[in-house]
């Protein structure tokens, strides 16, 4: 028989975004949650919270940066994922965001952080979710081009 507790869980609804900053290059942070890979910067959405309200407070919070253009590119889900360090079922709501802002001071949570190029980002140790969408990022650039 199931507890009263399990029937209570849903899955996790978190905001992140792939930032690009006035040179071009995107944002990569890393952190322990993810045990070390490179990633985002995101997190939670709070009760009540709107998606882009929670994308500009994580992103304040995490990295102080302020967000210009937020675009929503990608929709993932992460169920108990071992890249994480704990079994979690996230709801990835992943989006493209700029700013003019280079100055990042991050918080406790970002052991390191680099602006890259978006191709050269491909060569950093990141987290699987991070990588599909820099992927699909890079795609809609070269099409965009063509």
């Amino acid at each position: 028989m199931a507890h009263l507790s399990d029937s209570l869980r849903y899955p996790i609804p978190t905001v992140a975004a792939l930032i690009q900053g006035p040179s071009a290059r995107i944002l990569l942070v890393r952190t322990t949650k993810w045990r070390g890979l490179w990633g985002i910067p995101g997190g939670k959405v709070q009760w009540g919270e709107r998606l882009e309200d929670a994308l500009r407070r994580e992103t304040r919070e995490e990295v102080g940066l302020e967000l210009d253009t937020i675009r929503l590119l990608l929709v993932q889900e992460a169920i108990f994922d071992p890249q994480f360090r704990e079994p979690m079922h996230f709801l990835l709501l992943n989006y493209i965001a700029s700013t003019t802002m280079e100055k990042v001071t991050p918080n406790e949570e970002i052991v390191d952080w680099a602006w890259v190029l978006p191709e050269a980002a491909l060569t950093y140790p990141m987290n699987s979710y991070t990588r599909v969408l820099l992927e699909r990022y890079l795609q809609e650039r070269r099409t965009a081009a063509e």
